[in-house]
């Protein structure tokens, strides 16, 4: 894009001496002489050329997204702050820019990485389902995490459950999953592995096996209340010390709560943390923690798993897209979902003719966004009401949509997002997400993580899955300020080193979100600054930790404790 031409201010004229003037006009001629020559020899040389790697395949189809974007996205001051992030030493970068540094390099060790977490998820629960067939003596020793969830949002509702099912690796505790009235969250549409403990069933065992009278240990619950900053003991306490037989890390509605044990203040707490999810300064290297958990203990029941069939026809999709759209159907989300899965289908290489599946809570938007991809791809997606008059198959559960969600989760009966959601997990080498307001929701992230999770390890390597966000210009007039809240994946960059007024982004994603700052481009916004400090945790502009200020904080602080009982306590009759 050409330079914006230069803007010069005038002020009153006073009278300039002749001579002064011809020296005036003699350095303006050599100066202009100058740059002429210097924009000459730029245009002559151009710049060097990328790496041949991902990050740079991603990059090079940026031009389209520009080219491609209405008269008023091509102003050249936009096209100006856009770019002015992509040279060295810039003050503020795009979110392409932003993906490139966060997944763009290094997918192979991410890869590893999810497969290391793997083994590690695999051996856990391997080892605490035999403490069904444990001793007395031994099972009444044991710990456990209590993961429970509402039927709130999918997205939310699940990353309770793996929170602690990530909490009980850290902590070699067993998993349990709570229940409502004998049935789990979302029981009707997912079934959850044998290898986690329900409190029905550790109720039954602790009475069995008199761990209250013989072992001196009650059965209660130690509750943490990740949303409730004052009293939480997430940074502050090592949680290996705790006794109490269950423990529940509660208010964990997203990728961040569990990763406030990255900065936790005690070497062994942080190590356990660092172990499942990774260094927070190292992005690409990052597992996919949450794929790989998701992947170990949720599967579709037996009905989701028919309707999945029945959507697929036996052939996988290769790329997903998923539009969060909340009843919207603006043109420019549109365009720029269409010219980013153009690139993810450039970035796989993918050959032949694309299969794309769509995922939608707006099913209007379905159909206009149809029409555009379907002219370079074969498009498939659930159509639940044909399903229903044609399959022959009855899902039971809740048919008629909560009317206070309508608009939040769309008009389709409820179990239809689960269909989509096992449904877009199929993806063989991309899924994008975009959205109306906030792009890269918790569901979207979980589609992209159990995805990835069915990829790496396969053949061919899994290494080629990419996660992109599509965000339209709109949503970019001031930065990545509009994706506030810790559910969205690009909150973390959403502060001052966010550029304004960029035209379509199609950024590469990470598949596991970041909970802090510490990599490049991240930075915060005030709120977030401000609900920090309420943790304890004094941050920069731009995201640095002042450990020191944080370790002073949990030196004056006690834990506090907030525990239930499960059984009552048990009073031994030989003391008054």
């Amino acid at each position: 894009m050409p330079p914006a031409p230069a803007r010069w201010r005038r002020g009153g004229r006073s009278p300039v001496p002749p001579r002064l003037l011809q020296r005036a006009l003699l350095v303006a001629a050599f100066s202009g002489a100058a740059l002429v020559l210097l924009v000459l020899l730029q245009h002559h040389h151009g710049h060097k050329p990328p790496n041949p790697s991902t990050a740079s395949r991603a990059r090079a189809f940026s031009d389209e997204l520009l080219d491609d974007s209405p008269p008023v996205e091509r102003d050249p001051e936009v096209g100006e702050a856009a770019l002015a992030g992509d040279g060295a030493g810039a003050a503020c970068a795009t979110v392409e820019r932003m993906g490139e540094e966060a997944a763009g390099a290094g997918h192979g060790s991410s890869e590893r990485a999810s497969l290391r977490v793997r083994e590690m998820i695999r051996r856990h629960f391997e080892l605490q389902e035999r403490v069904r067939t444990l001793p007395a003596n031994e099972f009444c020793k044991q710990g456990f995490v209590l993961g429970k969830a509402s039927e709130a949002g999918f997205g939310n509702e699940m990353y309770k459950i793996l929170t602690a099912g990530a909490l009980s690796v850290m902590l070699n505790r067993s998993l349990i999953i709570g229940q409502t009235r004998g049935l789990y969250p979302f029981g009707e549409y997912i079934s959850y592995t044998n290898q986690s403990f329900t409190i029905h069933e550790i109720k039954h065992l602790w009475r069995k096996h008199h761990c209250a009278r013989t072992y001196g240990r009650d059965l209660n619950i130690r509750v943490d209340i990740f949303e409730n900053p004052p009293e939480t003991n997430v940074l502050c306490s090592d949680w290996n010390s705790w006794k109490d037989p269950i423990i529940w890390f509660d208010g964990t509605t997203d990728a961040v709560g569990i990763q406030f044990f990255l900065k936790n203040v005690h070497p062994r707490m942080k190590a356990a943390a660092s172990a499942l999810f990774g260094l927070p300064d190292s992005l690409d290297a990052r597992p996919n923690t949450f794929g790989e958990l998701m992947r170990a203990i949720v599967s579709p029941s037996s009905t989701v798993q028919a309707a999945v069939n029945w959507a697929l026809k036996g052939v996988n999709p290769d790329i997903v897209l998923h539009m969060r759209m909340l009843a919207n159907k603006p043109v420019r989300a549109r365009k720029a979902a269409v010219l980013c899965i153009k690139r993810a289908l450039q970035i796989c290489s993918i050959k032949g003719t694309p299969r794309v599946a769509l995922v939608s809570d707006t099913p209007g938007f379905v159909k206009e966004i149809k029409a555009d991809i379907s002219e370079f791809a074969e498009v498939l997606y659930f159509d639940y009401k044909l399903f229903t008059k044609t399959s022959g198959l009855q899902i039971v559960g809740n048919d008629k949509p909560l009317d206070f969600r309508s608009r939040d989760w769309g008009s389709a009966p409820r179990w239809v997002a689960f269909v989509d959601f096992f449904l877009a997990a199929q993806a063989r080498y991309a899924v994008v997400t975009g959205a109306h307001r906030r792009v890269g929701t918790t569901y979207a992230q979980l589609i992209a993580a159990l995805a990835a999770a069915y990829r790496h390890g396969q053949e061919p390597s899994g290494a080629n899955f990419t996660f992109l966000s599509s965000v339209h210009s709109n949503l970019l007039v001031d930065g990545l300020s509009t994706q506030v809240g810790w559910g969205h994946i690009w909150n973390r960059y959403a502060g001052p080193l966010s550029c304004q007024r960029q035209p379509h982004q199609c950024a590469l994603t990470p598949l596991l979100p970041p909970a802090w700052w510490d990599s490049k481009w991240q930075s915060p916004i005030p709120r977030d600054v401000r609900r920090l400090l309420e943790y304890g945790v004094r941050l920069s502009n731009t995201g640095e930790v002042d450990e020191k200020h944080l370790v002073s904080h949990c030196r004056l602080r006690k834990d506090h404790v907030k525990r239930y009982h499960v059984l009552p306590p048990y009073k031994n009759p030989g003391r008054t």
